[in-house]
């Protein structure tokens, strides 16, 4: 569906993009998982044909990015763009006019992008009235209403509470049930691990690492990351350099690499003499494989 290859992009001085390769396939879910920076609002705007790469080849179901492609892309970008004191509806017709709809085919289009976000019954509601998450969701039936084959959703759950959250994550699955390609951003690395069919990994302007989760887990050499406190850090980062433990550090908390899975006893077993704190195991999950691969 898209296919990006060797795209470069420069602001003066500074390289955004250094040759980027990506390629989402049809009727998946695509992570592009970044920090701010990264390049992904770069690459999103030049997607859009809002602006000009410096050189590479962009196509969008086989055809190159031009403004002719514009059509097929839907975009829910971070910041909703709603007017506020227009319904649901009067917004959806608004945006679906940009598009080229009009008459009997534009209303159709309105009626079946709020029932495909489940906000058939708030038609005629003013959109201030609605709560963040209907905003949201509102803020994704203007991407629909064009029929897009391609869906590029930035950010659809900063700043939701979790019910909100759960019910974006419900709609994004139905849209991909029905055959819709999406491209997804996002800072969640939960959001990512729950939908994505594939992620890729980008920084300073380039993927460098792409897969399911499960391949990209192979970038983590564990089975499980276990979580140990005590008093004296570095007895324990020795006693597991002896054993041929890994240790990183997340978020302070000093973590080991296992190789394989172990019984409780047995982690103890492999710190005997050494008084813990406390204990704590977790498989291996995105945020453990994206700090690795960033920081490689």
């Amino acid at each position: 569906m898209l296919r990006i290859e060797n795209l470069t992009k420069s602001y003066g001085s500074r390289l955004v993009l250094q040759g980027l390769n990506l390629h989402v396939r049809v009727g998946e879910i695509y992570g592009l998982l970044g920090s701010n920076g990264a390049g992904k609002t770069t690459t999103i705007n030049i997607l859009c044909n809002l602006l000009n790469a410096d050189s590479g080849t962009i196509a969008i179901n086989n055809q190159p990015v031009s403004k002719a492609t514009r059509s097929l892309i839907g975009i829910a970008p971070q910041e909703n763009l709603l007017y506020k004191s227009l319904s649901c509806a009067e917004n959806l017709r608004f945006y679906g006019k940009i598009y080229g709809l009009k008459g009997k085919h534009l209303q159709q289009q309105v009626v079946l992008s709020l029932e495909a976000v489940n906000l058939g019954q708030r038609a005629n509601s003013v959109v201030e009235t609605l709560s963040g998450g209907m905003q949201r969701r509102l803020n994704i039936a203007v991407a629909l209403v064009h029929q897009p084959k391609l869906i590029i959703l930035d950010e659809p759950t900063t700043g939701l509470d979790i019910e909100a959250r759960y019910e974006i994550w419900d709609l994004i699955r139905r849209l991909q049930r029905q055959g819709i390609t999406i491209l997804l951003t996002t800072h969640l690395l939960d959001e990512a691990e729950r939908l994505c069919q594939r992620i890729g990994i980008l920084k300073n302007g380039n993927i460098l690492a792409e897969g399911t989760l499960e391949a990209l887990k192979t970038r983590v050499k564990a089975e499980e990351i276990v979580t140990l406190k005590a008093a004296d850090e570095k007895v324990l980062i020795d006693r597991a350099n002896e054993l041929g433990f890994v240790h990183r550090y997340y978020s302070d908390d000093l973590s080991f690499w296992m190789p394989k899975h172990l019984e409780l006893a047995e982690i103890i077993s492999c710190f005997e003499g050494i008084p813990l704190d406390s204990i704590s195991r977790q498989p291996v999950r995105l945020e453990h494989i994206y700090l690795e691969v960033t920081k490689e």
